[in-house]
């Protein structure tokens, strides 16, 4: 399954999320910091869904509520319940 999120309260605009069989296969986000969305991308691929929402969930940045790692994870838990 392939599915765009829109971030949240984020410096990135949306994230293009390659999920299969539980796994993410590939997750490339547009805007934000690109050296650490880059490295966040190539850490969580290979990972289950449901380790990745396990390690990123409510990680904050600068203050705001939310983080591009956190984002990832709301998006995952989005996908888990659509499917």
């Amino acid at each position: 399954m392939q599915f765009t999120y829109k971030t949240s309260g984020v410096c990135s605009r949306a994230i293009e999320i390659e999920v299969e069989n539980g796994t993410v296969i590939s997750a490339k986000f547009i805007g934000g910091c690109n050296g650490n969305t880059q490295g966040i991308s190539k850490l969580v691929a290979g990972m289950k869904v449901d380790d990745v929402i396990d390690r990123l969930s409510s990680i904050s940045c600068n203050g705001r509520p939310s983080s591009c790692p956190d984002q990832l994870a709301q998006a995952l838990k989005q996908a888990k319940e659509t499917v």
